[in-house]
């Protein structure tokens, strides 16, 4: 095992780089904090909090004031937003980077596939935050379909949950609120989904069809009355589910990602805030386009089949193959009707259970993910190969190509078939 520490930098300070370096930090056997940039000094505060106050922390306000300065660190964590990573990622190789990517790798497909042969080119490794492949429930589940529990699969049904109240914060008043600003839902936020199922399944994906839309968050659905901002002398303040009062409250966990003064602001604070702030406006009356229920079937070459279903109106993810001996059934659902994490039903009826355990801490919501991503870091970075990483760049690329397509078939009301897909767009 290689015992050279790594020195991280990260690039774009929001929840999603502060939880990878947080967790690095509580590893200093392997990894080093050595600086940070965002245009917010407060941002920059939070880091070196959270990683300890780390000794040499550089800071810097901008990506070209990093990028300009020698080269200090092995290894730069992007996490700007969804259009910046294209250019961010393709700054930091040249640089002499490597790179752990914030997914979606891109947001245009001729965009991911440069930074794949750049990544070539250079010799760089880039490691996608597919924190999926690293949970420890996942992976429990590709040890027992490797092992052959269930038989053959035939057929694989995956929901993801997204949340009526993370839906309205990060897909109708947040930052992927606009498809043509971010990437389209099935990229933003279930690329990592359509990744597991690739990984679970091991095989390449033969044809897309897809449907979806945006139906609930609009203005058609507003209560009589209502007014744009929550804040407004709305009548529906106290009764509403979207009521942004309600960051006050029981979702005030939320607001460290999007209010940098979260954790020492006064209620009155916070409400004059809101008072500005996207996250105050009415979710009936947002200028968001992004859907807020879709389905997505695949077709496989071995034969296989699978759903993916993203859904406002559930919460986590829950999983169900099916196979010639027996049913595979995992996630949120199982979780709580058994206590159990994994459910393996055998033709004959035996039922097995099993439960997996996430380590660190870290944010539940990816079941582990963030955790087991931070500790494989090291063995990833400090690998002799890039195709030894497990969501490597050119592993990750398969699930965008799928998601576009699927994207392609939603808006185009049609089936897309892959292999002629992928030479339309290379």
């Amino acid at each position: 095992m290689n015992s050279k520490r790594l020195r991280l930098a990260g690039l774009g300070c929001g929840g999603r780089t502060r939880t990878y370096l947080s967790l690095a930090s509580r590893l200093p056997e392997h990894f080093e904090i050595a600086g940070a940039a965002d245009p917010l000094p407060a941002r920059l505060d939070i880091i070196e909090r959270e990683c300890g106050f780390p000794e040499g922390f550089r800071r810097f306000r901008t990506d070209e004031e990093l990028f300009a300065e020698e080269k200090f660190a092995d290894v730069v964590v992007i996490g700007t937003q969804d259009h910046q990573h294209h250019a961010h990622c393709l700054a930091a190789m040249r640089r002499g980077y490597d790179v752990l990517l914030e997914k979606p790798i891109a947001t245009t497909l001729p965009d991911i596939l440069e930074l794949e042969r750049e990544a070539e080119r250079l010799g760089r490794k880039v490691l996608v935050c597919h924190v999926l492949r690293y949970t420890a429930l996942y992976r429990k589940v590709k040890e027992l379909l490797a092992e052959g529990r269930i038989g053959e699969i035939v057929h694989l049904s995956a929901t993801e949950g997204v949340g009526p109240w993370h839906q309205a914060h990060s897909f109708v008043r947040g930052h992927w609120a606009v498809v043509e600003r971010a990437t389209p839902m099935i990229i933003a936020k279930c690329c990592h989904d359509l990744d597991i199922i690739l990984w679970l399944l091991d095989d390449r994906c033969k044809a897309v069809s897809s449907f979806g839309s945006l139906e609930f968050f609009r203005s058609a659905r507003m209560p009589v009355g209502a007014t744009d901002r929550c804040t407004g002398g709305c009548p529906h303040v106290g009764s509403c589910a979207f009521d942004a009062h309600r960051y006050l409250r029981e979702f005030r966990e939320w607001l460290p990602y999007i209010f940098d003064r979260s954790a020492e602001a006064s209620d009155e604070e916070i409400v004059d805030w809101l008072r500005s702030s996207p996250w105050g406006r009415c979710v009936y009356q947002c200028d968001n386009n992004a859907v807020d229920r879709q389905v997505v079937n695949l077709e496989f070459q071995k034969g296989a089949v699978a759903q993916l279903t993203m859904t406002a109106f559930a919460t986590g993810r829950d999983l169900e193959i099916h196979g010639t001996e027996g049913v595979l059934r995992a996630g949120a659902a199982v979780r709580e009707q058994s206590g159990s994490d994994i459910l393996v039903v055998a033709n004959d009826g035996t039922v097995t259970p099993f439960t997996t355990k996430a380590e660190l801490g870290g944010y539940d919501g990816h079941g582990g993910g963030d955790q087991g991503l931070v500790q494989a870091l090291h063995a990833a970075f400090t690998a002799d190969k890039p195709s030894m990483m497990t969501s490597s760049l050119t592993v990750s690329i398969e699930s965008h190509v799928v998601g576009f397509a699927a994207e392609a078939a939603r808006t185009q009301r049609r089936i897309v078939e892959l292999d002629e897909f992928r030479r339309s767009i290379t």
